[in-house]
């Protein structure tokens, strides 16, 4: 199981720990990941996603998480989370709200 939130793409970062004599020891800074399930309105579903807490606060910014998950450039987001993102389109496009609205655009 990797470290990675799977919405972001953050991932343990690796530094230096500096004492007060100025030695330095390798250290890891891991991401603050959660286990959370997300309720998914156009999918209607509860959605489980191991995300950082960044993420947690960034989908509550954005108004719920099919938005901020459309919004969300695919190469950061992992395999499990593109699957919803591409369910989450074709709910989208197969909407009968989303045909009126090109019907009325072709007019």
């Amino acid at each position: 199981m990797s470290k990675q939130c799977e919405l972001t793409g953050v991932k343990i970062s690796l530094g230096n720990n500096v004492s007060h004599a100025h030695n330095k020891t390798k250290r890891s800074f891991t991401p603050n990941l959660q286990k959370k399930s997300i309720y998914s309105d156009i999918l209607n579903q509860m959605v489980r996603l191991k995300i950082s807490t960044k993420a947690i606060k960034s989908i509550e910014c954005a108004g719920g998480f099919d938005k901020y998950i459309i919004s969300i450039p695919n190469n950061k987001l992992s395999i499990k989370a593109l699957k919803f993102k591409k369910a989450i389109k074709v709910k989208i496009a197969q909407s009968p709200n989303n045909k009126k609205k090109t019907l009325k655009e072709k007019k």
